[in-house]
């Protein structure tokens, strides 16, 4: 036989629906609770399970569900009155059961205020009636950051120079939810395909930065001062207007700053599979690029990543004649890719290679000799 828990739990899966029915203004209609559990075929059981089912009942509580019965005949039992349906028949004896009166009379509160404001909420409050519940507390707050936007809808400034009164921290805590109001309310303006908050709805934000140096002298006069070392919101990056042919990307930072000098180029810290953040620096396309990785299977993974953003990437130091001259039996970080990398036929089989035998070799360990002599000799 069904218990009170268990009709408890039905009941509070169908508040969302009750809740949802409010929003659409559609009047209550008996709720009735399915259970296909038969009583006990023992008699003993079966009055203690009857009994426990009354208890919590409109008939003795004076609220809650109401139970209806039908009269069988069983050799077990004898001749006794069971449950043949349990229903909600009253909105108070619904609420009142899962102890939501309070609660629902605030959510009726709060949609009233919210469609108030802005009626095309509606649609989204039916499919989402406990998020209002969630945020009973804050929908002044919330609403006021929507009519700031619904009147801005693209205020390119920091959240925090939004000139709304709310706390400076407010719409940082509660991005989620606004983003699905702003979305309903500002769809024409919101920038779909960013899942970012600020370059969906056209903030600012705090950009990645590259760092990066200058290989040529001249251009560091010139351009920069005499400064060589570097570190630019990646926007900023994007637009540099420099007379740079060649453009090399490495891991270690140490080698970055010694790296030789060389006319026309530039050198960038990549930052692992963070190179990413470089795939829409269009100038990029129209330098001679050249990649420097660890002699590891990641190594291989970010090269294969940033020659997908850019087909002209050369590998440098990454053959197997500087793995064999400098290797030192270092194992590295296994790898679980199995996709096919954009590779050559010589870094494809090194690859191979490293993967079946956990090795690496870092960038640190090859000399800076080398690194000069293959600089010159290649480049």
């Amino acid at each position: 036989m069904i218990t009170p828990q268990e009709i408890k739990n039905k009941a509070e899966k169908k508040y969302s629906t009750y809740l949802e029915s409010l929003v659409k203004g559609i009047s209550f209609v008996e709720i009735v609770i399915f259970g296909n559990k038969k009583p006990s075929r023992n008699l003993a059981e079966y009055q203690s399970e009857i009994t426990a089912l009354i208890s919590q009942s409109k008939e003795k509580k004076g609220y809650g569900y109401t139970i209806k019965y039908q009269t069988i005949s069983k050799k077990e039992i004898g001749t006794q009155d069971i449950p043949s349906e349990i229903s909600f028949q009253t909105e108070y004896d619904f609420l009142k059961f899962l102890h939501k009166e309070k609660e629902v009379a605030e959510f009726r509160t709060d949609c009233t205020f919210i469609f108030s404001k802005f009626p095309e909420l509606k649609e989204w409050a039916t499919k989402y009636p406990k998020k209002i519940i969630e945020n009973h507390f804050q929908w002044n707050n919330l609403l006021s950051v929507c009519d700031y936007f619904t009147k801005n809808p693209k205020p390119n400034l920091y959240i925090r120079e939004l000139p709304i009164q709310v706390h400076t921290k407010f719409i940082e805590n509660n991005k989620g939810i606004i983003k699905e109001l702003l979305d309903v309310l500002i769809s024409e303006y919101t920038n779909k395909d960013k899942t970012n908050f600020e370059k969906r709805f056209n903030l600012k934000f705090a950009e990645p930065t590259v760092r990066f140096r200058i290989l040529d002298k001249s251009i560091n006069t010139q351009y920069f001062s005499e400064i060589d070392d570097l570190s630019i919101p990646i926007s900023q990056f994007e637009k540099l207007n420099l007379p740079i042919k060649k453009v090399f990307v490495a891991e270690n930072k140490m080698n970055i700053l010694t790296f030789p000098l060389i006319e026309k180029s530039l050198i960038i810290f990549g930052c692992g599979f963070g190179v990413e953040i470089l795939k829409n620096v269009e100038w990029l396309r129209y330098t001679e690029l050249y990649y420097w990785g660890d002699l590891d299977v990641q190594g291989f993974e970010i090269l294969s990543q940033f020659r997908g953003y850019f087909p002209n990437v050369k590998s440098i130091l990454m053959d197997k004649l500087t793995f064999d001259r400098y290797f030192d039996n270092d194992k590295g970080t296994p790898s679980a890719n199995s996709t096919k990398l954009n590779l050559t036929a010589e870094e494809q089989q090194l690859y191979e290679l490293l993967k079946e035998k956990k090795w690496r070799l870092e960038q640190e360990k090859i000399s800076l000799e080398c690194v000069n002599e293959i600089i010159k000799l290649k480049l």
